[in-house]
């Protein structure tokens, strides 16, 4: 039986690849219920620094939820908060992952897909990807969590833009509204986005992950002088990657980073 999602190693990456080719990588519970392990397993993983998450050869990164299941999963409350619930489950684990999250976009990337680049750092899409939030079209309200990362990501105005009108837009709108970070030529989001995540791996991961922690910190509410700022801020001098980095500025070597 085929793999609807699955992770693929190949250091420094880690690949979550969604595989549902035939319904252009409709996210469906299983699915989604399978995220939180495979985020785990690279988390775990030495030889993961960075993970990407990306459509295979779907020719889309996901045209959303897979719509087959509502009339199941959303026939009575108890059954749509369960499911809502595993659906935030593997966003809420994403976004708490502590290695570097990179979405790499190409073709569709609609309602759960959106949802699901969201949750990652950062994304890369290839013109000619299109995107789409689209629950205003079916009666419904974006979930909490993820209208957030949008109001973070974007601010009031475009969120407002796209949920109110549910709209279809290209990849190059999307970059002007910051809801994607990097356009790659068509066909490249993937090529562009091991490139990213190859940079990204090759800094200190100590600083990378601390980074990531004090992001968080501050979009939590943390004030400059909030003692987790300040504890992260002053761990960095005792970790091994800075003892090894300091040294090699002045002996004008590369750095041998060793934090995994």
């Amino acid at each position: 039986m085929t793999q609807s999602i699955r992770l693929d190693v190949n250091s420094p990456l880690g690949e979550i690849v969604l595989n549902k080719p035939e319904k252009r990588n409709a996210l469906s519970v299983d699915m989604w219920a399978q995220i939180p392990q495979l985020v785990t397993d690279a988390t775990n993983d030495p030889d993961v620094k960075v993970v990407i998450i990306h459509g295979g050869d779907a020719g889309a990164f996901a045209a959303g939820a897979d719509i087959s299941e509502f009339e199941e999963i959303y026939a009575t409350r108890e059954s749509a908060k369960a499911s809502g619930d595993t659906i935030a489950a593997a966003l809420d684990a994403v976004e708490a992952c502590p290695k570097p999250t990179l979405a790499a976009i190409e073709g569709a990337c609609v309602g759960g897909g959106v949802s699901l680049a969201m949750a990652c750092d950062l994304r890369v899409a290839s013109a000619g990807s299109k995107f789409g939030v689209t629950p205003g079209k079916l009666g419904l309200v974006y979930p909490a969590g993820d209208t957030r990362r949008l109001l973070q990501a974007i601010g009031p105005g475009a969120t407002k833009d796209i949920l109110f009108t549910g709209r279809i837009f290209p990849a190059e709108e999307a970059k002007s509204m910051k809801l994607i970070d990097r356009l790659s030529a068509k066909g490249e989001a993937l090529s562009e986005a091991r490139s990213f995540a190859e940079q990204i791996g090759a800094i200190s991961q100590w600083s990378t992950r601390a980074t990531k922690s004090m992001i968080k910190g501050l979009q939590s509410g943390w004030a400059d002088s909030d003692p987790g700022a300040a504890n992260l801020f002053l761990e960095g001098f005792s970790n091994q990657d800075f003892k090894d980095g300091y040294r090699a500025f002045l002996e004008k070597r590369p750095p041998n980073f060793t934090f995994k």
